[in-house]
């Protein structure tokens, strides 16, 4: 069973439909949440997630484009683009955002967005926030988002490691180490490397490739700001920052 895994994609179609075409036909999709929030295009990315069967989690921009109060603890730049989302999705798009829940196990793997034990705001970027997920793990492996960083955090004889991937890394995945795992950010990576990124896993084999995917910047940044979304938000794309 071939899985494409997804998270982070912020409302950024143009980004999304470069990792679809990347990836080609797969058995499943699988979202880690914050589908929107950021970009301009939130009711076509629900579109395509819909359309191609996706399954997922909410994340903290999910939850607060259908009125949760998760605006409360945005940034100025991230409730100005969250202002703008709520006041421009479908009740089509808020209907599906609003039925995504906070976890979800499929084939033995949980999905969250922020942790196992938060899943909608905990940041697991530290060993010692790794581990205390880990022990709290109930699956072989927790695919994780809302750092936009793609990483990997194993626990092996009672220690945390932690490995960054790099484009094409791949990890094995056989039950004899318990792991977190997060594919990076489709739409607003932040690890310096501006490419759309996203994780294969190939569930019969047990291994998992990330995989990095160029698109269009400047017309997302020029869709942004035609919008009125903040230039911040928009800039930052070219950097991957």
């Amino acid at each position: 069973m071939r899985v494409a895994v997804l998270s982070d994609i912020h409302s950024n179609v143009v980004a999304l439909d470069a990792v679809l075409d990347s990836a080609g036909p797969v058995d499943a999709i699988w979202h880690l949440g914050d589908v929107v929030g950021y970009g301009p295009e939130p009711d076509a990315v629900v579109d395509r997630l819909a359309a191609a069967g996706a399954v997922g989690v909410a994340g903290n921009h999910d939850r607060a484009a259908t009125g949760g109060s998760e605006i409360d603890w945005f940034n100025p730049d991230a409730r100005a683009a969250m202002e703008w989302t709520r006041g421009r999705i479908s009740s089509t798009t808020s209907s599906w955002l609003a039925a995504q829940p906070v976890r979800r196990t499929e084939s033995e793997t949980l999905l969250v967005h922020g942790s196992p034990r938060d899943p909608i705001w905990e940041y697991v970027m530290s060993s010692a926030v790794a581990g205390a997920n880990l022990r709290e793990l109930e699956t072989r492996m927790g695919l994780f988002g809302h750092t936009h960083v793609p990483m990997i955090w194993a626990e092996r004889d009672g220690r945390i490691d932690g490995i960054s991937p790099r484009p094409a890394a791949t990890i094995r995945f056989d039950g004899t180490s318990r792991l977190l795992i997060n594919p990076g950010s489709v739409g607003q990576p932040r690890d310096g490397d501006p490419r759309a990124s996203w994780l294969e896993l190939d569930l019969g084999e047990g291994i998992g490739t990330w995989h990095r995917v160029a698109y269009d910047i400047p017309a997302v940044q020029a869709a942004m700001l035609d919008a009125g979304l903040p230039v911040r938000l928009a800039e930052r794309l070219r950097h991957g920052l």
